[in-house]
């Protein structure tokens, strides 16, 4: 597997027309916060990629954490049992940039410049960068049954991700567009604390096995229902960067990979 003609399925989704279905994906985005290609990875690739995953996973890290939706510290200006502090479980297995293989049709994706320039059409972004760390540009996550990412908010403007093996049950992408906004710090209480108790519904993402999905989180409260069948949910991460020179913090690293490099 040498080229993205090999990987992408092309004639479903021409990514080389920029003016054209490029800036479609663009409008939707800004539209809905969410797009989504479904068989954007061809059946054979789509093999290959979850075959590497599997003889991988022995390698994956496997966190089990708590967190607040904001992704912050707690805030002692606010009870415990506050929105703003109120604690989420995330839980979920990665192995990083450097465990994929330097032949891997992820790697190859995510290195094309013609794939690059089609995610800055669609994302608004004039380049792209891969992180400078050794670990965190290209990520596969594992949620193993009975895991789940607790609501949250990204701290990134977007994520794109693929989809590779759905769970046989659960694992479902749940969200609550624009729910707060990060521009004029206006974090909406109220509104976050009815998601954590049930009382507003979220939407559901679709997402098929092959699918790519580019995602506005920053603003969008979101989460990953808990894995209950018998199947690992195996997702992969595309991190980029808007600036080049741009490493993962060593503290993030620690938490999330289990080490530094």
């Amino acid at each position: 597997m040498k080229d993205i003609s090999d990987i992408i399925n092309l004639q479903r989704y021409p990514i080389n027309d920029l003016e054209g279905f490029a800036t479609e994906c663009h409008e939707k985005l800004k539209e809905h916060g969410s797009v989504v290609l479904p068989d954007f990875i061809g059946p054979h690739a789509l093999k290959g990629i979850k075959e590497e995953a599997e003889e991988k996973k022995h390698l994956a890290f496997f966190s089990d954490k708590t967190h607040t939706p904001y992704l912050s510290p707690s805030d002692p200006d606010y009870p415990i049992d506050h929105p703003r502090n109120r604690q989420v479980v995330s839980t979920k297995g990665c192995i990083t940039d450097d465990q994929v293989g330097e032949n891997s049709a992820l790697r190859i994706l995510y290195d094309s410049k013609k794939f690059r320039q089609f995610l800055c059409t669609v994302l608004g972004e004039s380049a792209l960068f891969p992180y400078e760390d050794p670990l965190s540009s290209i990520n596969v996550h594992y949620h193993k049954t009975g895991q789940e990412l607790g609501w949250h908010f990204d701290n990134s403007s977007f994520a794109i991700t693929l989809m590779i093996q759905s769970a046989e049950s659960g694992g479902q992408v749940e969200y609550v567009k624009q729910l707060r906004n990060s521009e004029i710090g206006d974090m909406n209480f109220d509104g976050v604390g009815k998601v954590l108790d049930g009382i507003t519904k979220p939407v559901q993402l679709a997402q098929t096995e092959g699918a790519l999905v580019l995602f506005r989180g920053r603003d969008t409260i979101h989460r990953v229902t808990p894995n209950t069948g018998n199947r690992d949910r195996i997702l992969v991460v595309l991190a980029y960067n808007t600036e080049p020179g741009i490493s993962l913090s060593e503290e993030a690293r620690l938490t999330f990979y289990g080490r530094e490099m």
